[in-house]
């Protein structure tokens, strides 16, 4: 595979930054942009770790760009380490006479792990708290979801995204998820999330794959089902789950282990809705098999029932890389499921 050009290594996507390809309404700009926000906030870390804070200002391109200003950091406090960004839109007077129909006036965006000395080891113990189901119960989710309720709080839900990549967009998936099930829908942008199974969509046969899943959810919903029943709390209904009327946007690559998954639980979820098992599919989201032998019945974090899903069909070498989505030769195959 041929290297990165220098221009998108220092601020992304450098075609969608003349005045002529600013299109908020095209999902191609849309999708490119946020991943270049994103893409900010692991270059901000990486100079903050190599040079300080005064050096970070060279990472601004991948933001300025576009249009966007930094306004704030989201810091662990684990680690120091800035693992979020707030970024506000404030278009230059130059392009007043613009359309900015469908562009977002604040996006909160998050990176994903950052192997480097100050910040690899909380960010793997974060990506274990994903495997565990317990992201949720980190001081660092804890952060994230604070700063998502205040900016909703102070502008409004219509005018925050959220976008997150890879351990960072389970970040922006839970706090979407729990937003969403307070009635608050928020535009929000996943790349390469994880969906922490065995990859079974790797397995080349069909009939293999379904029998696997098929298996898989039977022992998910009788043991979800029999906690139901023996703590006496009533089973959701599908009429009753806010999360139906709330889609984001999961871009995945078919060629990445660690999100692939995704593409074979929607074709499942499919399947079985057309096959009249949508109920058991719906009782096995309700609980965490591996949370559940882990001392945690929480929900698992990464299913989800609607998704606009976007696969990557462009074989790569670096099939988890933030760099894939801002590409103009993506071959990608839309859906949405509901």
């Amino acid at each position: 595979m041929a290297p990165e050009s220098e221009d998108f290594k220092l601020s992304g996507p450098l075609h969608l930054t003349a005045r002529s390809a600013i299109d908020w309404k095209k999902e191609d700009y849309t999708r490119s942009v946020v991943a270049s926000l994103v893409q900010g906030v692991y270059v901000v870390e990486r100079y903050r770790q190599k040079d300080g804070e005064g050096s970070q200002a060279l990472a601004s391109p991948w933001w300025e760009s576009f249009n966007f200003q930094m306004l704030e950091q989201l810091v662990d406090d684990d680690d120091s380490s800035i693992f979020g960004a707030i970024y506000k839109f404030e278009p230059p007077a130059s392009h007043s006479n613009l359309s900015t129909d469908g562009c977002p006036c604040y996006v909160i965006a998050f990176r994903g792990t950052l192997l480097k000395l100050k910040s690899g080891k909380r960010d793997l113990e974060l990506d274990l708290d994903i495997i565990r189901n317990g992201l949720h119960l980190t001081s660092r989710f804890e952060i994230a979801m604070q700063a998502v309720r205040n900016k909703v709080a102070s502008v409004g839900s219509s005018n925050v995204w959220l976008a997150g990549h890879s351990l960072g967009s389970a970040i922006a998936l839970l706090a979407g998820k729990t937003m969403a099930k307070e009635g608050i829908f928020l535009e929000t942008f996943l790349f390469n999330p994880p969906y922490p199974s065995v990859p079974i969509e790797k397995i080349p046969h069909k009939k293999v794959k379904y029998v696997i899943r098929g298996v898989g959810y039977a022992s998910r919903a009788g043991l979800a089902l029999a906690m139901k029943i023996k703590s006496g709390d009533p089973l959701k209904k599908e009429s009753g789950d806010p999360l139906k009327a709330w889609a984001p946007y999961l871009f995945v690559n078919q060629y990445d282990h660690i999100c692939s998954e995704y593409i074979g639980y929607f074709n499942c979820k499919k399947k079985m809705e057309k096959l009249g098992l949508g109920g058991v599919e719906r009782l096995t989201t309700q609980l965490s098999l591996k949370g559940v032998l882990m001392g945690n019945e929480s929900e698992p974090m990464h299913r989800i029932p609607s998704a606009n899903l976007s696969v990557n069909l462009t074989r790569s070498e670096q099939a988890h890389g933030i760099n894939r989505w801002w590409r103009p030769d993506l071959l990608l195959s839309e859906t949405l499921h509901y």
